[in-house]
């Protein structure tokens, strides 16, 4: 086992210290939820277009609503007016017209008017973010906030959690028959990044230890054995299928081959499962900051400017060449917010100058200032483009990426938001929270 974190080292010099840069952040987190408010449609929240408008016929998508829902829960918590309405009608749609209310679970879209329930498949990706969602809108105080986390909490043991295997299963028919011969190591992820908001809201340590188990499989067994690169699609056997989705490389959600934003965001969840172990139980593996440290560095090291220009690229194959050169904005966000962790936990001034090259990166090719909000994707030249993203749906990772750097890794995020809000601590102030939910003057 790990001994206990040291004193925070965040170097004097670095950009986390500076109350002009902390300022930046939080302007930039605010012009993103603004941009996005106009999202809110009937039965929940839709996909915007580029121009930040919704688009003919624009219909809920459940799992841009949970996260709209967490977002703007958390934004409340930190008294911005006009989000908590927003975080309201998300958990209204949610236990409303995007929930099944016949087998459980939540539907992917809504179900058509004076027709059958469409519902597709109950996907492990879904649920993880309705998951996350409940919490934070039970930390916020959300009415409703509650009786939606234990709802998705009932459905998520129940049909989801394997713990002969201990990881998530991906995904039934809607009457939870048929489960799907795949596990995945993208589901898997959020449901880690569930797991920890969920013990720290109900105290219960299950979803901790249940969230540890899912990254010792996935990435102290499945990715150390391969180089700490992380191929993410086997079946139920566990036997790695390597040709999933050759056909469409550019897939949103299991493209084929290997994913290095995926390396990078899982690096910053481990070292906050690290430190929510240590705030906890005074304890944590070692191996959590050893892995973190190789998947940060594998996946900079397979993904940034492969072609030549900045730039983390979307997907490589097995022998770590580019397959799809574009760069999701959600890979850049990931990759500095790893690299603030990984400052934040060692010191190490290396972390800082990726911090800063993320963020410069950020700055010059995907903040919109002309229409708002960050353009989703690039190309390999670093111009619009939507190969496997289109429009401006995604709010959770780009406003994410503008309130980790500034928060402790333990506990999760909207608690952690809860906590420094109500002692009082101003984003502009030269204070740095540590680990554990303190601060360190400089």
């Amino acid at each position: 086992m790990g001994e206990a974190l040291p004193a925070l080292m965040v170097p004097a010099s670095s950009w986390l210290r500076r109350s002009p840069h902390r300022r930046w952040l939080d302007m930039q987190g605010q012009r993103l939820l603004d941009f996005s408010r106009p999202s809110r449609v009937a039965c929940g929240f839709a996909a915007l277009d580029d121009r930040g408008n919704l688009p003919p016929g624009a219909s809920a998508d459940a799992t841009l609503g949970a996260r709209m829902t967490h977002v703007y829960a958390v934004a409340t918590e930190r008294g911005l007016p006009g989000c908590g309405p927003l975080a309201a009608h998300g958990v209204n749609t949610l236990l409303g017209p995007l929930a099944d209310h016949e087998n459980g679970g939540w539907f992917l879209t809504p179900p058509t008017e004076g027709q059958p329930p469409d519902a597709g498949r109950k996907q492990a990706y879904l649920h993880a973010f309705v998951v996350l969602a409940a919490s934070s809108a039970t930390v916020a105080g959300i009415a409703g906030g509650r009786r939606l986390l234990d709802k998705a909490l009932a459905v998520w043991e129940r049909h989801f959690w394997s713990e002969e295997e201990g990881v998530f299963r991906e995904s039934f028919a809607a009457d939870w028959s048929d489960e799907e011969d795949y596990r995945g190591a993208n589901a898997n992820m959020h449901s880690l990044e569930a797991c920890m908001a969920v013990a720290d809201v109900t105290g219960d340590p299950i979803w901790r230890n249940r969230g540890l188990r899912v990254a010792e499989r996935f990435i102290h067994t499945l990715a150390r054995d391969a180089g700490y690169s992380l191929p993410e699609h086997y079946d139920r056997n566990w036997r790695r299928l390597d040709d999933y989705n050759r056909d469409h490389p550019a897939d949103p959600l299991r493209p084929y081959g290997m994913t290095p934003g995926h390396f990078t965001e899982w690096a910053h969840l481990l070292l906050k499962l690290e430190a929510a172990l240590l705030r906890a139980d005074g304890r944590a593996p070692a191996w959590l900051l050893e892995d973190a440290t190789e998947m940060f560095h594998n996946g900079m090291t397979a993904g940034w400017a492969r072609d030549g220009a900045p730039g983390l690229i979307y997907t490589i194959d097995w022998n770590h060449e580019p397959v799809v050169h574009n760069r999701p904005h959600w890979c850049q966000a990931e990759a500095m917010t790893a690299a603030a962790a990984l400052l934040k936990r060692t010191g190490h001034r290396r972390y800082e100058q990726w911090y800063r090259t993320l963020w410069d990166y950020i700055d010059t090719f995907m903040i919109d200032r002309r229409h708002g909000g960050w353009i989703q994707e690039l190309d390999r030249d670093n111009r619009p483009s939507a190969v496997v993203y289109e429009g401006k749906a995604d709010l959770y990772h780009a406003w994410q990426a503008t309130m980790t750097p500034l928060l402790p890794l333990a506990p999760s995020f909207a608690t952690a938001v809860a906590l420094l809000e109500n002692h009082g601590m101003a984003r502009d102030t030269p204070e740095i929270p540590n680990y554990f939910g303190t601060s360190q003057k400089q």
